[in-house]
């Protein structure tokens, strides 16, 4: 949708008359609005940089009214095109609804604003001795905004959940502009329909949230730190699965492969074995009473013939280093191959030999180098296809690559995606996995919350 001229220059008074912030509308001012991480980019007509819900709805029905697309920003880190608008129109920006409203450490609350980052929500419920329990690599610049819309998660949604578990209620505005307030201030809440898992990863397609209470969880007296090397992958996967039939729930399960250890090994991080085909990060957290006989439990799972080391971190720096290694591997990706497909299905723990062997037969049937790090534990990876995305071949290739592990993910009762979402890059593939009832309902769910269409078009729902 581009808007001509004239209706620009009627609307951009409406929209400025409803914040105090000045609403960009020049093409170079808007232009650093216009992509997020999936480097797709497409140009908004306006931004706007709300401080207050008043604000944000007011917005919202001068956008109703003129049928004007609306599309919610956080700070741009997804990778599936989310916040791209695609379809011009009006991006809310949210980095200045920053704002950390209430810590209740009583009932374990903490109320936010959508453009509050993660990690400040982690720092500040730290001092408290809590902590809300998504952390996804990015939680240093992303806002919980954006972990709301795509329900991230991180390493520790093994054990703690992601964001539809660990946030009890929000404020919303519709796509009608009409002011929502969804879920409960309690732990347990039982009130017809539940519109906070709705939303929450529907991607800013029905409503844009204002308000979020989470849900905080105190923090661990202790914790532990392994790495286990295994000279195949198979080995490493069967080894999640004995992790994970085992009693003690590890806080993390990280799976990193060769070609990522290759990169960890060429940045001078450490000098892992050469024999080493895979790299399992194991964390377990609890009290401090019956912490190391928890690890032994999960050590005598992780014990596999093909194991090379398992290794115990021994200093608070040793854990750091560990995890500054994994979340340095989608960067560091990026840098290799710029325009690399990445992509985070999820696959049942038991399938995740089946999976990986497969993809090993993908990367010689379709000749794309395919790396793979991710969640081993809860079966979330991240599928990289590192292609040259100038080289019409790479990019047909790539193409065919990803229907066939889409259809080996559902094949094997998996998911197409389980913390990234779904936003341009996986839309036109959910035909796949939902059925065409099953999306009538969804697509008869968003005409009631935005019967205009105006709520992010073209995202999610193919």
């Amino acid at each position: 949708m581009t808007l001509d001229l004239a209706l620009k220059k009627t609307l951009l008074p409406q929209l400025q008359s409803a914040t105090k912030r000045p609403v960009f509308d020049d093409p170079s001012d808007c232009y650093a609005y216009g992509y997020d991480n999936s480097r797709r980019q497409a140009l908004p007509d306006f931004v706007a940089f709300p401080e207050t819900a008043d604000e944000v709805q007011a917005l919202m029905k001068i956008c109703y009214d003129a049928g004007l697309p609306v599309v919610a920003r956080g700070r741009g880190t997804n990778t599936t095109g989310a916040v791209v608008p695609i379809m011009g129109g009006l991006v809310i920006s949210f980095e200045h609804m920053d704002k950390i409203l209430k810590v209740d450490t009583a009932n374990r609350v903490m109320v936010v604003q959508p453009g509050v980052l993660n990690d400040t929500v982690q720092i500040e419920a730290a001092k408290h001795g809590f902590f809300w329990a998504p952390d996804p690599s990015s939680s240093a610049t992303c806002a919980v905004g954006g972990n709301l819309a795509c329900n991230a998660a991180g390493p520790r949604a093994l054990k703690y959940g992601s964001c539809r578990e660990n946030t009890l209620g929000l404020k919303a505005i519709t796509g009608k502009g009409e002011a929502i307030k969804t879920g409960v201030y309690t732990t347990k809440g039982a009130m017809a329909y539940d519109l906070t898992r709705l939303l929450i990863g529907s991607e800013g397609t029905l409503a844009v949230t204002t308000e979020a209470t989470l849900k905080l969880t105190p923090l661990p007296e202790t914790k532990r730190t392994m790495e286990a090397l295994y000279r195949t992958v198979d080995a490493a996967a069967e080894s999640v699965s004995k992790i994970m039939a085992q009693s003690v729930i590890p806080c993390a399960l990280e799976f990193v492969d060769k070609p990522c250890l290759d990169i960890i090994r060429n940045a001078g991080g450490t000098s892992y074995p050469t024999e080493a085909q895979a790299l399992l990060i194991i964390e377990v957290d609890g009290a401090k009473a019956g912490i190391d006989e928890a690890m032994e439990n999960v050590a005598q799972a992780a014990q596999h013939a093909e194991l090379i080391t398992l290794q115990l971190a021994k200093s608070e720096k040793e854990v750091k280093d560990m995890w500054a290694r994994r979340k340095a591997l989608s960067p560091g990706l990026r840098e290799i191959a710029p325009k690399k497909i990445n992509e985070d299905v999820v696959v049942p723990v038991s399938h995740m030999p089946k999976f990986m062997r497969t993809l090993q037969d993908f990367e010689k049937q379709y000749a794309i180098k395919i790396v793979n790090f991710g969640h081993a534990g809860n079966g979330n990876l991240h599928v990289n296809l590192l292609i040259d995305g100038d080289n019409p071949k790479d990019v047909e290739n790539a193409e065919h690559c990803l229907n066939a592990i889409f259809d080996l993910v559902i094949s094997l009762d998996g998911c197409l995606s389980g913390e990234h979402g779904i936003g341009i890059e996986k839309r036109d593939f959910i035909k796949k996995a939902i059925s065409p009832v099953t999306l009538q309902y969804m697509r008869e769910i968003k005409q009631v919350f935005d019967p205009k269409g105006i709520m992010n078009p073209g995202k999610c729902l193919p």
